[in-house]
C-alpha cells in the first residue's frame, strides 16, 4: 500500500507529474518503521504541466517494462502501474503466513496485480483505483487475459 500511495502521489498529487520508469522490488526500501519507500529515481521522467504522455527511449528493468515501450508509442504513468503489477506473484507471498491464511485478500491482491499488467494500457487502472481496490473500497472485477495481443494460435 505504501508503494501504491507513493505512485499515486507521483502521478496525481505532485505539482510536477513524475513517471518513475523503474518500479521493481530492488527500488523499494524500508524505513526504520518498515514503511515502504520508493527509491532510485535515476530513470524517472518529469512531465510538464498538462502533459499526459511523453516519448523517450526505453527505460526500466527487464521483466518490469510495460509493452508500450516496445511499440515506439508515447508512454504515460501507466508504465509504472504495469511495473507495480509485477508478474512474479510468488515472491510477494513467499513465506508470508498472513497472506496465505487470508485467501480472499490474496485473491483480491492478485486480481489487482493482473489489472495492473494489462498489455492494453487503457485497461490498466490509475493508482488511485489500485489503492481503492486493494483497500476493498472498490470491487475488483475479474480481469481479462493481460496479453491478448501476444496470443498466437498453433495450426
Amino acid at each position: 500500500m505504501g508503494i501504491a500511495r507513493g505512485l499515486l502521489y507521483l502521478h496525481e498529487e505532485c505539482c510536477t507529474q513524475i513517471i518513475h520508469c523503474d518500479i521493481k522490488p530492488q527500488n523499494i526500501l524500508l524505513d526504520d518503521y518498515y514503511n515502504a519507500r520508493i527509491s532510485d529515481f535515476g530513470l524517472a521522467k518529469l512531465l510538464t504541466l498538462n502533459q499526459s504522455h511523453t516519448s523517450t527511449a526505453i527505460r526500466g528493468t527487464k521483466g518490469y517494462v510495460a509493452p508500450e515501450w516496445f511499440r515506439n508509442t508515447p508512454v504515460t504513468v501507466k508504465v509504472d502501474v504495469y511495473s507495480f503489477g509485477e508478474r512474479r506473484l510468488s515472491t510477494l507471498v513467499e513465506d508470508d503466513p498472513d497472506a496465505i491464511s487470508d485467501m480472499n485478500k490474496l485473491q483480491r491482491f492478485v486480481m489487482v496485480a493482473i489489472w495492473c499488467i494489462q498489455e492494453d494500457l487503457s485497461l490498466r487502472p490509475t493508482m488511485r483505483k489500485v489503492i481503492q481496490m486493494l483497500d476493498g473500497v472498490l470491487e475488483v472485477p475479474f480481469p481479462p487475459c493481460p496479453w491478448p495481443f501476444n496470443v498466437t494460435s498453433r495450426n
